[in-house]
């Protein structure tokens, strides 16, 4: 088989040879190869100057087929001067700053960038937020205030982890500060049928018996004066004692649960360079009323306060947040405190109410602030009374206790109720208003914490911080008997919503302002506002204590 197909290959292949060879010599092909030969075309190639000039004139300069050429040219060329050159210079012209809305990045986001999981509520304004809730009268002058915050907590299974939310966060530890019996978990906080729900459990949670909640917006979201509203029904029953559940603000140098951030921080709201700026509120064991006006508990000594960490007396070079005042002197900083309301049960017979109150430091002699008629007002004495207690070693308060409806409790009629506080920081003019069952409850006016002479103390301002909102609930024995045998554990507290208001012409949202900055010297000492085991600025966090003028050490 294949020697025969070799042997046909081979025919073929001479067949073809013979077929289309060619000779060596190119004049046996039969072709005219001589160069003296003339062709029919060899005219178009032979060069004639004369006649190639007279044809090359013949024709116009500007024709449309070289227009047409010019012309895409320079469009070309527009284009490409335009994309390069002329959209960068009109993007600057017609820049526009955009807004951070009160957060740390473009369109309200936090530090993290976080935006909240619901889909299509992205702002700091709830989107379930009712048109009729996007303005409010003030209660001190019935002025028009703008919403800037909001949120109706109508999502469904909300968490609070940290990185869940971009507007709170859940704490999970133990509040050791006040001798809570339970622990705080974010578990225990979700959303429900249209609210938000704290519960509070009788369960094994790190040791502790009980497990309850807590969330803030801290370094999130901050505000400096307007109105924060919320309604809530309060948990468990108007009859039984122990429960502590509680919407509250603290300014932002401060993380409520870690202790070091808190140490010579709260509750002081106070811009002065005197002996309120020192431990103990003394120098040298004056003045007197400092040593002798506290009640028998401890020896008549008036504070236990460590000193105002950040004092206006703080010496150059020191670490301070700042700014400063024209006189070159710092602003004096600190972690204020104002409670929305601290719901309680007292009386015979046993009934609900809540604790609507400021904290304060430095402190009056005795604790004693200057409530005359003219700085605290109490619209209807029927209802809300003047609270006896008035502070201890550790903080002063401003408190008026108001009654609450007894059927807007978790055991009784499910109820909402509506509480919050307005206020005005600063000092002439300024003031806080307390509002509960929808109404004016009370009033302090800033004179009510003047200058005291007895202990040679200035003047505390209403906050001036950046604040941050909390809510919680949980039982300390702090705050009063908790009657562990009749709570009906599990206890719910539920908020509907949580809404903060500003003047028009006073808006100021952000935990970093320009006037009080705190960013900078948070992520400076991130650690002790990320670790609750430090309890204390000095010893805990091995932190120091900026040297101060007033005491000699500049």
């Amino acid at each position: 088989m294949g020697r025969t197909g070799l042997q046909m290959n081979s025919v073929s292949a001479v067949s073809l040879s013979e077929k289309f060879s060619l000779a060596a010599d190119p004049a046996t092909w039969g072709s005219a190869l001589s160069l003296d030969q003339v062709e029919a075309d060899d005219e178009l190639h032979n060069p004639d100057p004369a006649r190639d000039r007279a044809s090359d004139k013949a024709g116009p300069i500007l024709t449309l087929r070289g227009l047409s050429n010019l012309g895409c040219v320079a469009l070309i060329v527009g284009i490409l001067l335009t994309l390069f050159a002329g959209y960068p210079l009109i993007s600057y012209v017609k820049k526009q700053s955009l807004s951070n809305n009160g957060g740390f990045n473009v369109g309200g986001t936090n530090a993290s960038g976080q935006v909240p999981s619901m889909a299509g509520n992205f702002g700091l304004i709830d989107l379930d937020t009712p048109q009729d809730a996007y303005t409010k009268a003030s209660y001190a002058d019935g002025t028009e205030w703008d919403l800037v915050f909001s949120d109706e907590f109508n999502t469904e299974g909300r968490t609070f982890y940290p990185g869940d939310d971009p507007y709170w966060e859940a704490v999970d530890l133990h509040y050791w500060s006040t001798n809570n019996l339970e622990w705080y978990d974010p578990a225990a906080i979700t959303t429900k049928n249209g609210s938000l729900e704290i519960t509070l459990s009788e369960k094994k949670t790190h040791g502790l018996n009980y497990q309850g909640g807590m969330m803030s917006t801290w370094n999130k979201f901050c505000f400096t004066g307007g109105l924060v509203e919320t309604s809530v029904m309060l948990p468990g029953a108007p009859n039984i004692m122990g429960l502590w559940p509680a919407v509250w603000a603290m300014g932002n140098l401060g993380r409520a649960g870690y202790g070091a951030t808190l140490d010579g921080m709260w509750p002081y709201s106070y811009d002065a360079c005197d002996v309120g700026t020192t431990p103990n509120q003394t120098l040298n064991n004056l003045p007197q009323a400092a040593l002798d006006t506290g009640g028998p508990h401890f020896n008549e000594t008036l504070s236990f306060l460590p000193g105002q960490r950040l004092s206006r007396c703080t010496c150059d070079g020191e670490e301070h947040p700042g700014p400063k005042h024209s006189d070159g002197t710092y602003v004096g900083r600190s972690a204020p405190e104002i409670d929305m309301f601290e719901a309680e049960i007292s009386g015979t017979p046993l009934t609900g109410g809540v604790s609507q109150s400021g904290q304060w430091a430095p402190f009056n002699s005795g604790y004693v602030w200057f409530n005359t008629t003219e700085n605290m007002i109490i619209p209807d004495l029927d209802i809300s009374t003047f609270n006896s207690y008035t502070g201890g070693q550790y903080q002063q308060a401003t408190s008026v206790i108001t009654t609450t409806n007894q059927d807007c409790y978790e055991s009784t009629g499910q109820c909402f109720g509506n509480y919050g506080f307005e206020y005005k920081p600063g000092f002439d003019g300024a003031y806080i208003s307390w509002i509960a069952n929808g109404v004016l409850a009370w009033t302090i006016n800033s004179a009510g914490m003047a200058a005291d002479p007895a202990v040679n103390i200035s003047a505390r301002p209403v906050p001036q911080e950046p604040m941050y909102l909390l809510t919680n609930l949980g039982q300390s024995s702090n705050f009063g008997f908790v009657d562990v045998k009749h709570i009906p554990y599990p206890v719910t507290m539920k908020v509907d919503y949580i809404r903060v208001y500003q003047p028009k012409n006073a808006k100021n949202i952000g935990c970093d302002p320009p006037d009080f900055p705190t960013a900078s010297y948070i992520n400076k000492y991130i650690d002790a506002y990320s670790n609750w085991n430090y309890t204390t600025w000095v010893d805990g966090f091995n932190g120091t204590i900026p040297k101060s003028s007033f005491l000699g050490q500049c």
